[in-house]
């Protein structure tokens, strides 16, 4: 019985001591092994990736005339069609404007032959003052002949023929106060009739214009899109609502846009770039676009315009800015339409003679830049600033060659931690 209980102590003891020696060597165990690296110096490639949309360089819209009342839509192009210069791309009913040209021409005659009447009337009127005239110059002379042979009659005919030639002098007086006041009537009422022929002239030829504009033609060659209707809908919408497009037979405000022609010998890529990657990119710069929807080669290219203007990129991250960018494709295809999506691919002027360490080193911590450098067994924090990050490579200041540089978080074995990787590829 007794050396039962040895034999179960001693293997209590054994058991005791065995655990007592794999928790030590836990406690005592060594890190885990953190792959490292150590900073190049050399030249660096710098190639940008972006994902941008097919845009049109130019486009024109096409509205309805800007005329009185509404119109009615007779004639439209289907959207997609491809038109050439001045070729009819809707028309509408001219039928209102042809009903004020026929009343415009009308007044015109009307004013024309009121001219002509008022021209007679006056001359008629001419020429009867200037006899009336003539008359009482005779008169005149007349009064003047007997006042001149005063000492052959009496005194009260001599009072008589004096108050007989002022008389006539009142009446010439009068006559040509009377004719000068007739001309500048007649003249007056002239150009009142003058005024109502040339409002007459303007109203056919406005009329004669809006007929022509009735008549849309395209200013150049492209593509035709179809507006969108609000006015079909009582200029009421909410979102999600599913608003009719443009189609014969509509009433259409004067002045509404109804279509637009889209340029598509000139087409651009619209993209937005990391703020790194805009800082890299040049006016100019060769690129090359592969089109999504198009099982054609990439697309040569260059940079057309880079915006200058800092925008957020994600409102959860205030820290990233985007750029906008344009790229000029060289040789569109036919096949190209607006809103097809493309990637973007420019390679920068290189980096010559930097220091450059793997993306995977440079994690973030609070919102900035840090690698972690070997220090015996150990490793800490670092800032550093960052020049610029390629699709593999960053381009740094704040290391030395020889520092060896995790290229794994070391801290992730220790407290289970997470630090933030480096960010994405820019523009990717």
């Amino acid at each position: 019985m007794r050396r039962r209980y040895l034999a179960g102590a001693l293997v209590l003891l054994v058991l005791l001591a065995g655990a007592l020696t794999a928790g030590l060597r836990a406690v005592a165990a060594p890190p885990l092994s953190v792959p490292t690296t150590r900073p190049e110096r050399g030249d660096v490639e710098v190639r940008i990736h972006a994902r941008g949309e097919i845009a049109p360089h130019q486009s024109m819209s096409l509205s309805a005339p800007a005329v009185g009342g509404q119109l009615q839509l007779v004639r439209l192009m289907a959207a997609g069609t491809i038109v050439r210069k001045d070729d009819v791309v809707m028309a509408f009913d001219p039928e209102s404007q042809r009903h004020s040209l026929v009343q415009a021409r009308s007044e015109l005659a009307e004013a024309d032959e009121e001219i002509r009447k008022l021209q007679a009337d006056s001359r008629v009127r001419a020429a009867v003052d200037e006899l009336a005239l003539v008359e009482a110059r005779f008169e005149v002379k007349l009064a003047e002949v007997r006042v001149s042979g005063h000492e052959f009659v009496g005194t009260i005919e001599a009072r008589k023929n004096e108050l007989a030639l002022e008389e006539a002098q009142r009446k010439v007086e009068q006559l040509e106060r009377d004719l000068v006041t007739r001309a500048a009537g007649s003249e007056a009422a002239l150009a009142a009739l003058r005024e109502k022929r040339r409002k007459a002239e303007l109203a056919i030829a406005l009329a004669e214009r809006n007929i022509e504009n009735m008549t849309v033609r395209a200013p150049i060659d492209g593509m035709v899109t179809i507006n969108q209707n609000q006015s079909a809908m009582g200029n009421f919408g909410f979102p999600g609502m599913t608003i009719p497009e443009y189609r014969e037979g509509d009433s259409v405000q004067p002045g509404s846009p109804v279509a637009a022609l889209i340029d598509l010998s000139a087409v651009e890529v619209n993209a937005r770039l990391d703020e790194s990657a805009r800082t890299a990119l040049a006016e100019d710069t060769a690129a090359s676009v592969r089109i999504d929807a198009l099982p054609i080669a990439p697309l040569e290219a260059k940079v057309k315009r880079l915006g200058g203007t800092a925008m957020q990129a994600f409102f959860w991250d205030p820290s990233s800015r985007e750029f906008d960018a344009s790229f000029r494709i060289d040789r569109p295809v036919p096949a190209l339409r607006p809103g097809m999506t493309a990637t973007l691919t420019a390679s920068a002027e290189p980096l010559r003679d930097v220091l450059h360490l793997p993306r995977q080193a440079v994690f973030q911590r609070e919102g900035r830049p840090i690698v972690y450098v070997r220090h015996g067994d150990d490793f800490e924090p670092r800032e550093v600033k960052v020049v610029r990050y390629t699709e593999s490579r960053v381009v740094l200041e704040g290391v030395a060659p020889e520092d060896d540089v995790a290229l794994a978080d070391p801290e992730r074995s220790s407290d289970g931690g997470r630090t933030a990787a480096a960010p994405p590829v820019p523009g990717a």
